[in-house]
């Protein structure tokens, strides 16, 4: 039995795998400091479709990591990257010429979506994204991450985005912290969406194949996955960083402003916190300690290597991970495990 036949409806019908071209609906998160160029191409791979985390990095890291990319996939100078770019859009406005220069990196580059997410300004990105594809007769796949139906409804109504990528208050990194559970968001979104808008996917302690099935039956085109990615060669977080993932239970995966605070990082919209393992930081964090005394012994830990103050990004399902394999071979477990869990149920209906 197919995953067609299971979901009733033809693959070549769905909104996310006709707007990007991949063969299982497995969209692998743009985590800042994790998912460079090598854990994208390889999601891409896989048969997914991976994205390229900017965070702080500059136009000149952004295109290094876009080459990486590039070789991965086999692709010439002149090709489309089968890859995306996420983008924090606090920071690009911070410094909007250089927010541009950035920007106009990965769409000089033909990256095939871009992700926009936590900004004042996101109509003028996706303005810029088209006026873009205007002048060089293409079409980039626009990504919006959203936290409420009230933001869901702006973006299809008057943004009129291809994907709105729909995150619940279980997704590891940041957030906003009164976001609804991603499937109760999800449905709601589902409920007010027009039937010739948008993709709508979810995003939010998706860890396993079962996770994906799940959300596909809800009526969702497709699943981020964040964290189970972090636990790839191909990702960016150190040896330390994902012993502390394989160790994790989810139980452990918290909510806090701790982690901004002792690195420094603010800027951020308000509301918007992030979601990591609990550690010595969390814990000193929440104990009101000193600001600058937690900054110090964070610091001081990273110099020592110490993981135990260390941020470790990593939402809810991250119990439900322990190894640590291949980003292709994951993608193409993940989609076996989804078709598993659908024949299975369907059999017994």
């Amino acid at each position: 039995m197919t995953l067609t036949s299971l979901l009733g409806m033809s693959l070549t019908n769905n909104k996310l795998i006709n707007l990007l071209g991949i063969t299982t609906p497995i969209i692998g998160a743009p985590m800042a400091g994790a998912s460079g160029g090598s854990l994208a191409a390889q999601i891409t791979l896989g048969g997914g479709f991976g994205f390229v985390g900017t965070g702080y990095i500059t136009a000149e890291q952004i295109q290094e990591e876009l080459e990486v990319a590039r070789r991965t996939l086999g692709a010439d100078s002149q090709s489309p990257l089968q890859i995306g770019v996420g983008f924090l859009c606090w920071r690009l406005e911070r410094d909007e010429t250089q927010g541009e220069k950035e920007l106009k990196t990965a769409l000089d580059n033909r990256v095939a979506a871009v992700w926009f997410s936590f900004g004042e300004k996101l109509p003028h990105w996706i303005q810029f994204v088209r006026d873009h594809d205007e002048a060089n007769g293409k079409k980039t796949v626009i990504f919006v991450q959203i936290p409420s139906v009230e933001d869901a409804l702006v973006a299809i109504r008057d943004w009129k985005v291809d994907v709105i990528v729909t995150q619940g208050i279980e997704a590891g990194g940041h957030g906003f912290g009164n976001a609804p559970p991603m499937k109760s968001l999800i449905a709601s979104i589902l409920s007010i969406a027009p039937e010739g808008g948008p993709a709508v996917i979810g995003a939010g302690g998706l860890v396993t194949g079962r996770h994906v099935a799940e959300l596909l039956t809800l009526g969702a085109t497709g699943a981020v996955l964040g964290t189970r990615f972090l636990l790839t060669p191909e990702s960016l977080y150190s040896d330390g960083h994902k012993k502390a993932l394989v160790a994790a239970e989810s139980t452990t995966s918290v909510r806090s402003m701790a982690f901004d605070q002792a690195r420094g990082t603010l800027g951020w919209p308000s509301g918007v916190d992030g979601r990591g393992l609990r550690n010595a930081t969390v814990d000193d964090y929440e104990k009101g300690e000193d600001i600058q005394v937690l900054r110090s012994k964070f610091q001081e830990a990273g110099r020592n290597h110490d993981i135990s103050r260390a941020i470790v990004w990593a939402g809810t399902g991250v119990g439900d991970m322990n190894d640590i394999k291949p980003a292709k071979e994951l993608v193409q477990e993940l989609h076996r495990e989804c078709l598993a869990y659908l024949q299975s149920n369907a059999a017994q209906a």
